[in-house]
């Protein structure tokens, strides 16, 4: 009789149900550190938003630093996909706009796991200092060698390319850090999608002509 290899229907429910409830605390925990921080927030108040019990919680993630850098790791992992595009494109235009729109997106859709790394880093990274010192050190490094290799093909303006990858972070992460003042300035109300595209547009277009990738 042939051996399979496929996973049985039993082990690919039990699969999916920890993801489901993996997903479901990753969530809570992004909104409770995005408004309470690292120290004010607790597993029960992360169990309470999530709606499970406290055990749960420590079934999945053992301790509160352990979650916490779940978080943290889960956004910048968002933030690296994003990335994918500025890798693979021809030229600036391309890759930088393409990232801009990515960035917005995930400011967007996930506005507390950016405030989260915001405050993290704010606070002199106690917790994920190892995690800048390397990963984000390396991703850093690699996007250099690609915005140095446009400037040396004429594709861009000879610029630094630490402070452009700075005022990239700094705008499209700005409209989640900063989501509350932005809506204040719009009435009180949340950015619509006319208007989140409007935003896209005018970024890639100040920052593209800024380093004369477009005219």
């Amino acid at each position: 009789m042939a051996e399979t290899t496929a996973a049985s229907p039993k082990a690919t429910s039990k699969k999916m149900r920890r993801q489901e409830a993996e997903a479901l605390i990753l969530a809570a925990a992004e909104k409770v550190f995005a408004e309470a921080g690292f120290g004010g927030a607790t597993m029960q108040l992360i169990a309470d938003v999530a709606g499970l019990p406290k055990a749960n919680l420590h079934y999945y993630f053992p301790t509160k630093e352990l979650l916490y850098r779940q978080v943290v790791q889960r956004i910048f992992q968002i933030w690296l996909q994003a990335a994918d595009i500025f890798d693979q494109a021809e030229g600036p235009e391309e890759g930088i706009g393409a990232y801009i729109d990515a960035k917005m997106e995930i400011s967007r859709r996930h506005a507390d796991g950016s405030k989260v790394w915001a405050s993290e880093v704010m606070h002199g990274a106690p917790v994920i200092q190892d995690y800048l010192e390397t990963t984000l050190t390396e991703w850093t490094t690699g996007r250099i060698e690609v915005i140095e290799r446009w400037i040396t093909e004429g594709r861009m303006a000879a610029i630094d390319p630490r402070h452009l990858l700075y005022m990239l972070w700094a705008t499209t992460q700005h409209y989640a850090d900063f989501g509350h003042q932005i809506e204040t300035l719009n009435g009180g109300a949340p950015l619509d999608d006319v208007q989140w595209e409007d935003a896209k547009f005018n970024i890639k277009t100040i920052i593209l002509r800024g380093i004369g990738a477009i005219e």
